[in-house]
């Protein structure tokens, strides 16, 4: 028997396939009929227009609550092994829990209020998904450094703390470098209408250079496959 089909650990596999393909998809479905940059797009961008809106409403929300159901099963795994009496690690692995719940009802916001329909709402559910989806990961780490070595090796402290300090500097240059350079991740989309006068930023699905900061457009795309991946 592999180890993807022991108990529940196809759940996170099947989390990271239907992820991938979620983005891929509408990603080449976009591109394809010229509904999006070929170059680091916007992941909303690819989410816009039918049919790929259809396809990446309803695949995100799979990928959703496949997350939620990841979550909650890590929850339950921790619970089980920790006691009663170590309240320290029973309040983190809470504390994980609702930061999982949080990032996964974001991301079911982002799938279904399309940023040309409903701006303030899709960003909204951008801030959901990646800020609560980063201290999760942050949550795990600190979960492992109390776990280990009862529970498990220090190779898995070392994985979850890499990926989390990863994701944490990516989350953090994104934020800084949109608010400082102009860029337009989701909490400086809002600032765009004052910075790119007569540009329509809710309905642009096709960016000129210049017009952009694409690295903290690329950092957040690889900020956004963390939060979705771990």
């Amino acid at each position: 028997m592999w180890w993807f089909q022991r108990g529940l650990c196809a759940l996170p596999v099947a989390l990271v396939i239907w992820s991938s393909a979620t983005f891929l998809i509408s990603y080449a479905t976009a591109v394809v009929l010229g509904h999006a940059d070929l170059f680091v797009p916007y992941i909303s961008d690819t989410g816009t227009e039918v049919p790929e809106r259809c396809v990446f409403g309803f695949m995100l929300s799979i990928s959703a609550f496949l997350g939620l159901g990841t979550m909650y099963v890590r929850y339950k795994q921790v619970q089980a092994l920790i006691s009663a009496s170590e309240s320290g690690l029973q309040l983190l692995n809470f504390t994980g829990l609702l930061m999982g719940i949080f990032s996964t009802v974001g991301m079911c916001v982002v799938a279904n209020f399309q940023k040309t329909d409903m701006m303030s709402i899709h960003l909204l559910g951008a801030g959901l998904t990646f800020g609560p989806g980063t201290l999760y990961i942050l949550v795990q780490t600190g979960m492992s450094y109390r776990m280990q070595p009862r529970f498990h090796g220090r190779d898995i402290l070392w994985a979850r703390m890499a990926v989390g300090m990863w994701t944490l500097c990516q989350y953090s240059y994104t934020c800084f470098a949109s608010l400082t350079e102009g860029g337009s991740v989701f909490i400086s989309s809002v600032l765009m209408y004052d910075d790119l006068p007569g540009v329509d930023v809710a309905n642009k699905l096709h960016w000129r250079p210049g017009e952009r900061l694409v690295a903290a457009d690329l950092k957040l795309q690889l900020c956004g496959i963390a939060n979705g991946y771990v």
